[in-house]
């Protein structure tokens, strides 16, 4: 049998609502699988616990969480108790970069039964790979002088080992898909940066002649996930970019209550850890409405980071038999709890 060592993050708001939804989900897995065993582990870490302790996660948090097969997160904020960049960069991106999770990856997909906002949206299904750990997003900057002198400067950077990583990681994804890679610039405004990302990409494409390719400038390429989100297959993104693309894909499928997202090491020395795109929600916390399905389809991912795709190819199944059977909580249109939708997803995963 093999057993996998969760580290269970609840977080902020509804991610102590969907977190519990999902580890059920997978506990219901497990006990049909046979072979597969999860051990979870809960950890409190949250504004919350800041305000009591003055720290998002203890001094010694991530050498507690280092040795688990991979952390299952729900949600960090909460503006009304913690500011975001505290919150966010004393856990989430934490994590993220003491972990080497250099890499984000994030699908967008019609999803039977819920209502895109497009009106033909042509049964898209994407999925844009992020780089991680450092361009638009890198703490090298400062602050200078007091008043209106003063000046705030915040340096992007992008090394080529950080950017061909994620250009290969997309390439070798797009070859288990369509073989098509997009590559997301701006190199008709960004001086320096986004030419050298160009560069980069062309050389890594010489790599790959099997897959195809395009690069779309930013503002364009936001356009066409409205207008034509069909066409794509894999989009390669900076952390800027492809944390925005991501968010307008959550939106063009219905809700950002039901996009996955998966932060991955890939040297294997760290765990990997997986998240729902949402926030904490904080205008629902408490309600039982929150959409379970974003957390659930993160455990799907963190399934197939496992080598198990064919249990995770089950669940998203199962998830899309649920919604196309209407069961929906109100964010896409429905009037279903988190626990309605979290029951029905386990009754028939029973039922396979």
């Amino acid at each position: 049998m093999k057993t996998l060592k969760i580290a269970n993050i609840p977080g902020d708001g509804v991610g102590k609502e969907v977190v519990p939804a999902a580890t059920s989900v997978l506990k219901t897995i497990s006990d049909i699988h046979g072979g597969l065993k999860f051990e979870f582990v809960d950890f409190p870490w949250s504004c919350e616990y800041y305000l009591e302790h003055g720290n998002m996660m203890p001094e010694d948090g991530l050498e507690r969480l280092k040795d688990f097969d991979s952390i299952f997160l729900g949600a960090v904020g909460n503006i009304n108790l913690v500011p975001d960049h505290v919150s966010l960069w004393g856990l989430l991106i934490k994590i993220r970069r003491e972990f080497e999770q250099v890499i984000n990856i994030r699908p967008a997909k019609i999803i039977k039964g819920v209502k895109s906002p497009l009106l033909n949206p042509k049964d898209f299904d994407l999925i844009v790979v992020r780089e991680n750990s450092e361009g638009e997003y890198s703490s090298v900057g400062g602050k200078i002088y007091q008043g209106e002198d003063q000046i705030a400067i915040q340096n992007a950077i992008f090394s080529r080992k950080g950017t061909e990583k994620a250009m290969r990681f997309a390439f070798e994804l797009a070859l288990k898909r369509r073989k098509h890679v997009t590559s997301a610039t701006k190199s008709n405004g960004i001086y320096h940066s986004m030419p050298f990302w160009d560069s980069v990409f062309e050389d890594v494409s010489k790599d790959y002649p099997e897959v195809s390719t395009d690069s779309q400038h930013i503002d364009a390429l936001s356009a066409f996930f409205v207008t034509r989100p069909e066409r794509f297959d894999v989009i390669v993104a900076s952390n800027l970019f492809g944390d925005i693309l991501t968010d307008l894909g959550a939106a063009i499928m219905g809700s950002v209550g039901i996009a996955p997202a998966a932060n991955i090491n890939v040297n294997g020395k760290y765990p990997s850890m997986f998240e729902p795109v949402h926030g904490s929600a904080p205008d629902i916390i408490g309600k039982g409405i929150a959409n379970p399905i974003g957390q659930i389809w993160t455990a799907k991912m963190m399934l197939d980071h496992f080598g198990e795709e064919e249990l995770g190819s089950a669940l998203l199944n199962v998830i899309e038999d649920v919604t196309s059977d209407g069961f929906l909580t109100p964010d896409i249109g429905g009037q279903c709890t988190t626990k309605d939708v979290t029951d029905e997803i386990i009754k028939r995963l029973k039922a396979i």
